[in-house]
C-alpha cells in the first residue's frame, strides 16, 4: 500500500503529525504497535469507585513483577495502559526505568499534562557552557508554533511575565490550594530570585469554540486523569488530534503494527516506506510513502533508526556521524521533599486539584552561581486528609467514615533537574537477542554523573530552607537514588544540530542524510532543559509537518 505520508506512533507527537499532515491533504498512514483505544469507549476504569477494583487499586505482587522495568510501579486502575516487560524485553547494561504505553494514544493517556514553553535560556544553554552542542533553533523559531498548538490543545495558566518561562495562549488557570498560596507568599517575602506560580497544564478550564468542535468539555476536577478522561477535559491524542485527523478522511490508522525498520532506496537516495511486523500474525508487511515521521517515543525511535540498515547506512539510517543512539538524556527527579503544616485549620477544603504549582528554574540563569551546570525546576502539591484513621469494622468503621473533620495540611515537592547529555549515555542494538517480533533487543547504558549528584544536594538544601521559612514541620528531604528514566522523559539519540558532523537532524527535524525522514519526538532533543518536554514536541512536530508539506510541494523531498 502506498500513501503520501507515514507516521510511526500515535502518542503526543505522532498524533500531531497525523493531524497536521492529514489536514494539509496528505493521505497519511499512522502505524501504532499497540492495540486500538477509542476515546471514551476504551477507558474501562474511568468511572469506577475504589471498591469496584478487585484489589482496591493495588495489583498483586505477581502482577507487579510483570512490570519490573517500572519497578512494579503500576496501579490497578491504569495498568492496562502500560507495557509488560515480556512484550518488549530489553538488556539493561545499567539500570534504566523505561515506561512504555503501547496503544493508540500512547502515553498521552497517562502523562502529567504539564506544559511549559522553553525560552532562549534553554535553547542557548549548551552554547553558554560548552556541554552538548548548540541548538539550530531559538525561541523565535518556535514561539508561533507554541501558540498554534496551545490554542488547539487547551492550556490553562497565568501570565506570569517571567523571561525564562515565556507566557503562552492560556485559558484561565486553576486555583492554587491554600497551602500552595501560603508557600507562594513566604517565597515572595524571602527571595528575589524565585517564584512559585500555578502550573501551566493541558486542561480545558474554559472551553473555546475550537475545543467544542473537537467534542471536548471543561475539566471536571475528578483527578482521575490517568484512567482516560471521558470529557476530553485534558489533552490526549485520543480526544483531540487523532479524531481531528480522522474526520479529514485522509488518515488511515493501523494498530497492532510493530515497525521493524525504515526502507531506504539507494538509487533514489531517500526513504520509501516502512517494514512492519503485524503483532497478531507476525507477518512482515511493507508500506510506502513520500515522507516519513518517526514518533515512536524516544528510545523506540532510536531503535527503529538503528535497525534501518542498508549498504548506504550500515550503522542505521542517517547515521553518517556515528552518533545515532548516543547522548541519551532525561530529567533528574531524585530529589523529593515533604512536610506538614499546622496552620490553615479554618479552611474547610482538602486542596484537591488536577494541577500542581511550580517553581521555575532559579539556578545558573544569568550567571554560573553554583558548583554544578544548568539547573532544576520544582513541582509542588499539597492537601489534607481526615483527622482520624478510617480503620475499623462495622459500627466503628461507619463512625470513622462519618467523621468529616480534616487533619493537618501536608505538602510535597519534587525536582526536575536538567541532565546534561553525554556520549557515554547511549542505547544500541543487541547482536543476538531478539524481542517477540524478531527485532533486536535494545541495550540501555545510562548513568548519573557528579553534576547530577551536586544538583540533588543543592535542591534538597534550597527546598528545606524554603519549607522551613514557611513554617512547615516534619520536613523530610531525600535523595531517592532512583535509576535513570524514572521521570519518563527520555530524550536524545537523534539530536538536532547545525552540522551533520555532530548531529542527526537539521533545524527542521529532517535527517541530514535522508531529508524525507523527520523525527519530532523526544529523540530529537539536543538538551533537556528543566521544563516538561511534551509541549515542545507538539510545537516541533507542527512546525516540521508544515515544512515537509512545503518541501513536498516544491518537489525538494
Amino acid at each position: 500500500m502506498t500513501y503520501d505520508a507515514i507516521v510511526i506512533g500515535s502518542g503526543i507527537s505522532g498524533g500531531w503529525a497525523a493531524k497536521e499532515l492529514s489536514e494539509k491533504g496528505l493521505k497519511t498512514l499512522v502505524l501504532e504497535r499497540g492495540r486500538d483505544v477509542q476515546h471514551i469507549k476504551d477507558y474501562p476504569t474511568a468511572t469506577k469507585h475504589p471498591w469496584e477494583l478487585e484489589h482496591r487499586g493495588r495489583p498483586s505482587l505477581e502482577v507487579q513483577k510483570e512490570f519490573i522495568t517500572r519497578k512494579g510501579r503500576v496501579d490497578e486502575a491504569t495498568m492496562h495502559f502500560f507495557v509488560k516487560d515480556a512484550e518488549q524485553p530489553i538488556v539493561q547494561e545499567k539500570p534504566f526505568m523505561w515506561t512504555r504505553g503501547y496503544q493508540v494514544g500512547g502515553k498521552s493517556l497517562t502523562w502529567a499534562r504539564q506544559t511549559q514553553r522553553w525560552s532562549d535560556f534553554d535553547f542557548e544553554g549548551p552554547a553558554r557552557d560548552g556541554f552538548a552542542i548548540d541548538w539550530p533553533i531559538r525561541y523565535a523559531d518556535l514561539a508561533p508554533w507554541y501558540s498554534y498548538v496551545e490554542k488547539f490543545a487547551g492550556i490553562s495558566g497565568n501570565r506570569d511575565g517571567l523571561p525564562h518561562l515565556p507566557d503562552g495562549e492560556f485559558l484561565p488557570a486553576t486555583e492554587l490550594s491554600c497551602i500552595e498560596t501560603h508557600l507562594q507568599s513566604t517565597i515572595a517575602k524571602n527571595y528575589k530570585d524565585r517564584q512559585l506560580i500555578q502550573g501551566r497544564c493541558a486542561h480545558i478550564t474554559s472551553p473555546q469554540p475550537i475545543h467544542l468542535e473537537q467534542g471536548r468539555a471543561k475539566c471536571q476536577h475528578r483527578t482521575l486523569c490517568n484512567r482516560g478522561c471521558p470529557f476530553g477535559g485534558y489533552f490526549s491524542s485520543n480526544a483531540s488530534t487523532l479524531p481531528w485527523a480522522a474526520k479529514t478522511g485522509n488518515m488511515t490508522l493501523r494498530p497492532h503494527s510493530v515497525v521493524h525498520s525504515i526502507i531506504y532506496d539507494e538509487q533514489k537516495g531517500k526513504a520509501t516506506g516502512a517494514r512492519v511486523v503485524d503483532a497478531n500474525t507476525k507477518e512482515m508487511l511493507e508500506f510506502y510513502a513520500k515522507v516519513i515521521f518517526v514518533n515512536g517515543s524516544a528510545l523506540n525511535s532510536n531503535l527503529i533508526l538503528l535497525n534501518s540498515t542498508s549498504s548506504r547506512f550500515p550503522n542505521g539510517l542517517g547515521n553518517d556521524s556515528g552518533l545515532l543512539g548516543k547522548y541519551i538524556s532525561w530529567h533528574n527527579y531524585r530529589g523529593k521533599i515533604s512536610a506538614s503544616y499546622e496552620g490553615l485549620q479554618e479552611m474547610t477544603i482538602d486542596g484537591r486539584t488536577p494541577n500542581n504549582s511550580y517553581i521555575p528554574r532559579f539556578r545558573n540563569l544569568y550567571k554560573q552561581d553554583t558548583d554544578f551546570l544548568r539547573g532544576y525546576a520544582t513541582g509542588v502539591g499539597g492537601g489534607r486528609g481526615p483527622a482520624r484513621s478510617r480503620d475499623g469494622i462495622g459500627a466503628s468503621l461507619k463512625e470513622s467514615l462519618l467523621n468529616k473533620e480534616l487533619g493537618n495540611w501536608y505538602i510535597s515537592a519534587w525536582m526536575q533537574g536538567e541532565v546534561i547529555p553525554r556520549e557515554s549515555n547511549h542505547v544500541r542494538l543487541h547482536t543476538t537477542e531478539k524481542d517477540p517480533y524478531g527485532i533486536p533487543q535494545l541495550i540501555t547504558s545510562c548513568d548519573w554523573t557528579e553534576n547530577d549528584d551536586k544538583m540533588v544536594k543543592d535542591y534538597l538544601e534550597q527546598l528545606t530552607e524554603m519549607f522551613t521559612l514557611a513554617g512547615f514541620t516534619n520536613i523530610n528531604a531525600v535523595d531517592t537514588h532512583s535509576a535513570p528514566g524514572a521521570d519518563i522523559h527520555e530524550m536524545g539519540g537523534v539530536r538536532m544540530g547545525k552540522s551533520p558532523k555532530d548531529s542527526l537532524l537539521n533545524k527542521w527535524n529532517q535527517l541530514h542524510a535522508c531529508e524525507n525522514v523527520f523525527v519530532t519526538d523526544g529523540a530529537c532533543m539536543t538538551s533537556t532543559s528543566t521544563q516538561n518536554p511534551s509541549l515542545t514536541y507538539m510545537a516541533l512536530t507542527a512546525r516540521a509537518a508544515d515544512h515537509s508539506v512545503n518541501e513536498l510541494n516544491k518537489r525538494n523531498i
